[in-house]
């Protein structure tokens, strides 16, 4: 084999590396599509430690990746820039595809989607639920206001209370 044909072979072959280092998937965020503008917290402990340094409420998203339900409300809670800037700037925000041990996060049971408001003296805010008496803290996509109005109420309730 001649020097140009064992280039060529090289060139070739380096070219395929790169081409195949293009096409690599990015690595998911912690927001898992929930919205990238907001800071998400990794883990219930680490969120529980921000919240009670911050003094801000938590809120937590229980969700599933392929829960057609939860891709539905996760949609909506993207779509509404009032919830984003809510979350972004006024919540300790935290998105879990898997239940924690904490039973405390779970009132009425291990459903999806749910989310749990917990205030900065770790008290599960069960004041603030949706609509369903037979899942107190499912939303649906149409309920995306009234989550809103849940938020401003565990915003302006923390500073009452506390």
């Amino acid at each position: 084999m001649s020097v140009r044909a064992m280039f060529a072979l090289l060139l070739f072959i380096c070219a395929g590396v790169v081409a195949q280092e293009k096409i690599k998937v990015r690595p998911q965020t912690l927001s898992r599509g929930w919205g990238n503008g907001i800071t998400w917290i990794q883990t219930y402990e680490e969120a529980l430690e921000k919240m009670q340094k911050s003094k801000k409420p938590l809120m937590v998203i229980h969700h599933l990746e392929d829960c057609p339900h939860s891709q539905a409300l996760k949609k909506a809670f993207v779509a509404k820039k009032s919830v984003q800037k809510l979350a972004r700037e006024d919540f300790i925000m935290l998105n879990l595809v898997h239940e924690t041990v904490d039973e405390n996060l779970a009132p009425d049971g291990y459903y999806v989607p749910r989310i749990i408001f917990i205030d900065p003296s770790l008290t599960v805010r069960a004041d603030l639920a949706g609509k369903y008496s037979n899942r107190l803290y499912a939303y649906e996509p149409t309920d995306i206001e009234y989550l809103a109005n849940n938020m401003r109420k565990a915003k302006v309730l923390l500073h009452t209370e506390l």
